[in-house]
C-alpha cells in the first residue's frame, strides 16, 4: 500500500498550526504555553521557512501577554485588573484558535494588541 502524498506546503501549514495551539498548552500544564511555542519554533524554523514568520508572530503574542499580565496584575489594587486579566485570559484562548485556523489555510494572522518585539 501505498503512503499518502504529503507535501512541503502541507507540513508547513500542520506545523504551524500545532505552533498556534501549543499556546493552549499552558491549559493543562502551567507554564507549558509560554515554552512550546517557542521551542516548536525553534525546531522547525530552519527545516520549514514558513514556520519562522508564524513563530515571530507566537511569540510577540507570548511576550505581550505576560507584558499586559503583569500590569493587569498591579492594576488590581485599584480594582481594574481583575477585569482586565479575565480579558487576557479570554484572548489567550481566542487568538491561538484564530491563528491555527488562519495557518491551516496556509495564511499568516497577525495577534491583535500584540507588540512586534520580532518581525
Amino acid at each position: 500500500m501505498q503512503e499518502p502524498f504529503f507535501s512541503a506546503d502541507q507540513e508547513t501549514r500542520q506545523w504551524t498550526t500545532f505552533l498556534h495551539l501549543s499556546l493552549l498548552a499552558g491549559v493543562l500544564v502551567p507554564g507549558a504555553g509560554f515554552v512550546l511555542p517557542i521551542v516548536l519554533w525553534q525546531l522547525k524554523k530552519n527545516e520549514l521557512p514558513g514556520v519562522d514568520a508564524h513563530g515571530k508572530v507566537v511569540t510577540n503574542w507570548v511576550i505581550s501577554s505576560l507584558i499586559y499580565g503583569a500590569i493587569s496584575g498591579m492594576l488590581i489594587f485599584v480594582l481594574i485588573g481583575l477585569p482586565l486579566l479575565g480579558i487576557l485570559a479570554v484572548l489567550g484562548l481566542i487568538f491561538p484558535v484564530i491563528g491555527a485556523i488562519k495557518a491551516n489555510n496556509g495564511e499568516l494572522w497577525v495577534y491583535p494588541l500584540s507588540i512586534r518585539f520580532f518581525s
